[in-house]
């Protein structure tokens, strides 16, 4: 199948629909919608999105894209594994034109259920090949890298862990924050399992419960806690520390928290992506195909970048002032293609305890 066009994007399956923007006045077809909609024939000027990505991080961009486009985008939001879950079970019947995901693992679950439509080379050229899908179902967005928090008064650099599994030793009982219900802790996870066998993930996770492993919601409350000296550590992604800086008015310097890039490959700095797949029935709208563009040019990876301190994964576009460029740091060669096995994970992560 392919993409030469796509339909509406629809958002996450926990959230109520979100109108982003409004169509023209009195329902009334302007001179300029008439225009476009001759040129780009099937356009109905709405999309529709399931969004596992927090609308605090990307409503932003679906409104610039709305008022720059002129196609209004609905949204449902919710986490991303039961974003995933959601269109697994809803199948063909789901009103999703577009699913906007955390991480690669959800992608690739939905992937393998087959309701996906094949993605045009010219979309998926635009992205390295190690941060898209194999098969041209979905793409990466942005880039995130898998950070231990730590904060400088706790935690001396002479003392931090060189592999993420020291943190079920006993120096770091009850100073390890960790969010087992977050997309990104749970793709974590199930990288863990490809590079280290399922056997030694439950060792970890059962060694993090043992180990009195700080339990948060997310990511954020990780590093505020960590930045506050509530936590001394915890495991988060790279961005989240920027955020709080920005969020503090400060510098990230000015923080008591700091991002710790486990070396040597290892798996505690594991490098995913938030991206986006269509839906196999809006395989031919040109609303959806122009989200898609929309998403992987220069002003949404901008505002990733600037904004949201994620790495921009397009040519042109460069990270963050302060971030380490993602070819300077020694992250571990997973193919992301193999993060599609979320079931499994969940359950391992229920069995734990940690949940």
């Amino acid at each position: 199948m392919s993409i030469s066009g796509m339909r509406p994007l629809l958002a996450s399956a926990l959230g109520g629909l979100l109108a982003l923007g409004a169509t023209a006045c009195g329902g009334q077809t302007t001179q300029t919608e008439a225009a476009r909609a001759e040129a780009q024939p099937g356009s109905d000027e709405k999309i529709t999105v399931y969004s596992g990505r927090s609308e605090s991080l990307v409503k932003p961009v679906l409104e610039d894209f709305q008022e720059a486009r002129g196609i209004t985008v609905e949204v449902r939001y919710g986490d991303t594994a039961q974003m995933a879950a959601q269109l697994q079970e809803e199948g063909s019947r789901s009103p999703a034109d577009v699913f906007l995901a955390q991480d690669a693992g959800a992608l690739g679950a939905v992937a393998a259920k087959g309701l996906f439509a094949e993605l045009p080379d010219e979309v998926l050229d635009r992205v390295p090949a190690a941060y898209r899908d194999e098969g041209g179902e979905w793409v990466g967005v942005t880039g995130r890298v898998r950070t231990m928090a730590y904060n400088t008064d706790q935690v001396a650099k002479a003392d931090l862990p060189k592999s993420v599994f020291e943190l079920t030793e006993p120096e770091w009982k009850g100073k390890v924050g960790i969010a087992p219900t977050n997309g990104s802790f749970q793709a974590f996870i199930t990288a863990m399992r490809v590079e280290h066998g399922d056997a030694r993930t439950r060792e970890f996770l059962d060694g993090l419960k043992a180990n009195d492993a700080q339990i948060r919601e997310g990511n954020a409350p990780i590093v505020a806690d960590v930045n506050s000296g509530k936590l001394a550590s915890g495991l988060v992604n790279h961005y989240y520390v920027y955020e709080l800086a920005k969020e503090e008015g400060t510098t990230v310097d000015a923080l008591k928290a700091k991002n710790h890039f486990f070396p040597d490959k290892n798996i505690g700095s594991l490098v995913n992506v938030s991206g986006v797949g269509v839906l196999d029935k809006a395989d031919d709208d040109p609303d959806v195909r122009e989200f898609v563009d929309y998403l992987l040019g220069n002003q949404a990876q901008t505002y990733f970048a600037e904004q949201t301190y994620e790495y921009p994964l397009i040519d042109g576009v460069d990270p963050a002032p302060g971030l380490p460029s993602l070819s300077s740091l020694n992250t571990p060669d997973i193919d992301l293609n193999d993060l599609d096995d979320l079931a499994t994970t969940i359950e391992m992560i229920r069995e734990s305890g940690l949940v």
